[in-house]
C-alpha cells in the first residue's frame, strides 16, 4: 500500500511538471506558426512574383502537419513523448532558418521547404495535448489537455504582433527587415526545444507504460494473495479504461508492434467511443477551417460593397474589420479552453462534444443568415471558435481513454493526420462552395455536417446509457 501511495504521488508530481513544461514550450513554439501565418502569403507573392502562389505557404504548412502526424506519433511510441516533441519542434526550428534564408536569397523553394518545417512543428504542437493526459487522473484529463491547448493562445496572438519588432531585429542583424520575425520565431523554437529536451524527464508516456505494466502484473498475482502495488482498474464516466488499465483482448503494454496507421485505424474501428471522438474532432476542424478561411473574402465584399472603386475608399476599414473578426475567432478557439476542459471533466466527454456541435450549428446559423451584417458574422466566428474548442477538447480527451495503452499513441497520430487532412480539404473545398452557393450556402453545408455528427453523438450517448449496468 505504501509503495502504491509513493508511486501515485510521484506520478502526480511528474504530471504537474509535464503540464507546466508543455504549456511553456507551447508559448515559445507557437511563435513560429504565428509569424508564418501572418506574413507567409506576402513572402510567397514577393518571392514567386505571382499572386497565384499566395496560398502556398498555408497549404504546405497544413499538408506538412498532416503528413508528419503519424511519423511523429510512431517516434513517440518507440522512444517517448520527449523524442516526438523535440523532433517536431526541431523541424520547425529548421523551417524558421529556411524562412530567413529564403528572404536573404530570394529563393521561393526555400520558403516552401521552410513552411513544411513549420507545419511539422504544428503537428508536434497538436500532439502535445495528448502528452498532457498520459499521466492525468481520469477526473482531471480534460483540464490537463485544455491547459496545454490554452497555452497556444499566447503564441498565436504574439506571433502576428512580432512583425514590427521583428523588422527592427532584422535591420539590427544586417538582414532584410522582413526576415526579422523569423529570427524571433527561431529563438522561441530553440528555447522550446531546449526546455523539452532537458525537462521532459521522466517521459510521461514511458512512465505511464511502466505504471500500467506494474498494475497488470499486480492484477495477475491478486489471486495468489500477493500484495498489489497499483490501484485496481476503474473506468471513466464514459466507460473507457482508466489510465493504466489494459482492456481485454489488447496487446500487452510491453510489446509495441509496428504499423502505426493500420493499428491505429483498427483500434478506432473497434471502439465506438474512439470512432465518435475522431469523427467529432475531424468534422469540427473541417467545418471551422472551411467557414473561417472564406470569411475574410466575404467581409471584404461586404465592407467594400459593389462598384469598381469601392475598395479604394474602404480598404482601411476592410483590414480593420477582418483583423478584428479573426482575432475574436482565435480568442473563441483558445481563450476559453480551460472552461471547455472543466466542462469535459464535470459534464462528461460526450456531453462536451455535443455542446461543441450545438455551438458550431449556432455559429453557422448566425453567420450565414446574418451574412449582411459584419457584427453578425463576427459573432458567428466567435461561436465557431468556441464550438471547435469544445469539440476538440472533449473529443481528444475521449479518444485518449477509449483505447488500450498499446494503441493510444498510433490512434492519436491517426486522429491528427485526419484532422490536418480535413483542414486542408475544408480550405480547398470552401472556395468552390462559396463560388457556387455563396456565404450562406457554405455555412449551411457546415451546419449539415455538424447536425450529422451531433445526431451520431446523441445516439451513441443514448445507447451507452441503456447498456450501462444499473
Amino acid at each position: 500500500m505504501a509503495r502504491t501511495l509513493v508511486m501515485d504521488q510521484g506520478a502526480r508530481r511528474v504530471q504537474r511538471r509535464t503540464v507546466l513544461l508543455l504549456s511553456v514550450a507551447q508559448v515559445f513554439g507557437g511563435l513560429g506558426t504565428g509569424s508564418t501565418v501572418s506574413i507567409g502569403s506576402i513572402l510567397a507573392v514577393e518571392l514567386s512574383g505571382s499572386t497565384a502562389w499566395a496560398g502556398s505557404v498555408a497549404t504546405v504548412m497544413t499538408l506538412g502537419a498532416a503528413a508528419a502526424a503519424l511519423p511523429l506519433a510512431a517516434l513517440a511510441e518507440r522512444r517517448g513523448r520527449r523524442a516526438g516533441q523535440v523532433a517536431g519542434l526541431s523541424a520547425a526550428l529548421a523551417g524558421a532558418v529556411l524562412m530567413v534564408l529564403a528572404v536573404v536569397t530570394g529563393l521561393f523553394v526555400l520558403l516552401v521547404l521552410g513552411s513544411a518545417g513549420i507545419g511539422i512543428g504544428t503537428a508536434a504542437t497538436l500532439q502535445a495535448r495528448f502528452a498532457a493526459v498520459d499521466l492525468a487522473a481520469p477526473e482531471h484529463r480534460g483540464r490537463a489537455l485544455s491547459t496545454v491547448v490554452w497555452a497556444v493562445t499566447v503564441g498565436a496572438v504574439a506571433g502576428p504582433n512580432l512583425i514590427q519588432p521583428g523588422t527592427a531585429v532584422g535591420t539590427a542583424l544586417g538582414l532584410p527587415p522582413i526576415a526579422g520575425p523569423f529570427v524571433i520565431s527561431g529563438a522561441g523554437l530553440l528555447i522550446a526545444v531546449g526546455l523539452l529536451f532537458a525537462g521532459l524527464r521522466p517521459d510521461p508516456l514511458l512512465l505511464a507504460r511502466r505504471i500500467a505494466a506494474t498494475h497488470d502484473a499486480a492484477t495477475a498475482q491478486q489471486g495468489g494473495g500477493t500484495l498489489t502495488t497499483a490501484a485496481p482498474a476503474a473506468t471513466s464516466p464514459e466507460g473507457a479504461p482508466r489510465q493504466g488499465a489494459t482492456p481485454a483482448g489488447t496487446t500487452p503494454t510491453a510489446a509495441v508492434p509496428r504499423g502505426s496507421l493500420d493499428r491505429g485505424l483498427r483500434a478506432i474501428r473497434s471502439s465506438r467511443m474512439a470512432l465518435l471522438a475522431v469523427t467529432g474532432v475531424v468534422a469540427a476542424h473541417a467545418v471551422m477551417v472551411g467557414v473561417m478561411s472564406m470569411t475574410p473574402l466575404h467581409l471584404q465584399h461586404l465592407v467594400e460593397g459593389p462598384g469598381p472603386h469601392a475598395g479604394h475608399t474602404a480598404e482601411g476599414d476592410v483590414l480593420v474589420v477582418i483583423g478584428f473578426t479573426i482575432s475574436l475567432h482565435i480568442a473563441g478557439m483558445f481563450a476559453l479552453s480551460p472552461v471547455m476542459g472543466w466542462l469535459t471533466d464535470r459534464a462528461g466527454r460526450l456531453e462536451t462534444i455535443m455542446a461543441g456541435f450545438m455551438l458550431l450549428i449556432a455559429a453557422v446559423a448566425v453567420a450565414g443568415f446574418g451574412q449582411a451584417s459584419t457584427g453578425a458574422v463576427a459573432a458567428g466566428l466567435v461561436l465557431l471558435g468556441m464550438g471547435w474548442s469544445a469539440a476538440t477538447i472533449g473529443g481528444s480527451t475521449l479518444l485518449a481513454e477509449s483505447v488500450g495503452q498499446d494503441a493510444r499513441v498510433p490512434v492519436q497520430g491517426v486522429s491528427d493526420m485526419l484532422m490536418g487532412a480535413a483542414g486542408a480539404l475544408g480550405g480547398a473545398v470552401s472556395g468552390l462552395v462559396l463560388g457556387f452557393a455563396g456565404y450562406l450556402g457554405l455555412n449551411l453545408l457546415g451546419g449539415s455536417i455538424g447536425a450529422a455528427v451531433l445526431a451520431a453523438a446523441v445516439v451513441t450517448r443514448t445507447s451507452h446509457r441503456r447498456s450501462a449496468p444499473a
